[in-house]
């Protein structure tokens, strides 16, 4: 297997340059690849310390450098060395200015300004957080989205990676023996969304919680009539109360938040929040 060394050079935070990296790796099976980060790339005296490392370890080098002349000392040393270069967000941004009639600010990490965006996001991120678990149900109605779901349904990481999003979420356990305030049967504002999974593939998720716990994996929390019992108590509820419903079994948190995503902005297109039809079981 062939190693490569990755060199990321970014003049901000670096995030955007490790997402489209990742993205474009995914399409390579088993590659052995040595990635090397390098932020917040501001002086050509930065990027010099930095050469002798790539130079140490030739490879292909990524980046995100909006300053003219950091980006020309890079391309020459790189080239310098025989080494590829590609600036990642080039071919979009040249498409973005044909199409706009303007030049791009250069303006090193301008997507991280702390604009209105910025703290909406903060302030969704301070409110998932307070209403993780069932937590706070007077204030549901506050809520962009609520997840409802059996525990282990990956409601808390979805929540949270929503949260990231801009969205104020709220997620509430279904629990058969505890049902819920019946405020949630009520609410207008949210999109109340049940996450469902199958029981044997809930049963391999408790089971693996409970040993990273060094709890007793056989116990009622992963017994398999137990387990089918409390799937079916959910999507009862589910049904019955007309909620879109999502299953898990097979999906990354990131697609199961694209799918809430698509459902959220279905419902505003349509006409944003419905009269709901409370139907508790």
């Amino acid at each position: 297997m062939t190693r490569l060394h990755l060199h990321l050079l970014s003049d901000s935070t670096g995030e955007t340059l490790e997402m489209i990296a990742k993205a474009a790796l995914a399409q390579f099976d088993d590659a052995d690849i040595v990635r090397h980060f390098w932020p917040m790339v501001r002086s050509q005296q930065h990027l010099d310390r930095i050469m002798g490392e790539i130079a140490a370890n030739p490879g292909l080098v990524l980046f995100t450098l909006v300053n003219a002349e950091t980006r020309e000392r890079l391309e020459q040393r790189c080239a310098a060395l025989g080494l590829p270069s590609v600036a990642a967000l080039d071919a979009v941004t040249d498409a973005l200015e044909e199409q706009l009639g303007q030049e791009a600010k250069a303006r090193p990490g301008r997507q991280h300004m702390m604009d209105e965006a910025y703290f909406a996001r903060v302030d969704a991120i301070q409110f998932t957080i307070a209403h993780d678990d069932g937590v706070g149900w007077e204030n549901w109605e506050q809520a962009d989205i609520l997840l409802a779901g059996v525990s282990r349904s990956s409601k808390t990481p979805t929540s949270i990676y929503l949260a990231n999003r801009g969205y104020k979420v709220a997620n509430i356990p279904i629990v058969v023996e505890s049902p819920p305030p019946s405020s949630l049967f009520n609410l207008r504002r949210p999109l109340v969304v049940g996450l469902t999974t199958s029981p044997e593939r809930l049963i391999q998720v408790r089971r693996n919680r409970l040993l990273s716990l060094n709890q007793s994996p056989e116990t009622a929390y992963v017994n398999s009539d137990q387990v089918a019992r409390e799937v079916q108590y959910a999507r009862r509820m589910f049904a019955d109360n007309g909620w879109p419903v999502i299953d898990v079994s097979r999906r990354s948190i990131e697609e199961t938040a694209a799918a809430v995503i698509n459902l959220y902005n279905e419902r505003q297109a349509a006409g944003g929040s419905e009269t709901p039809g409370p139907k508790p079981i």
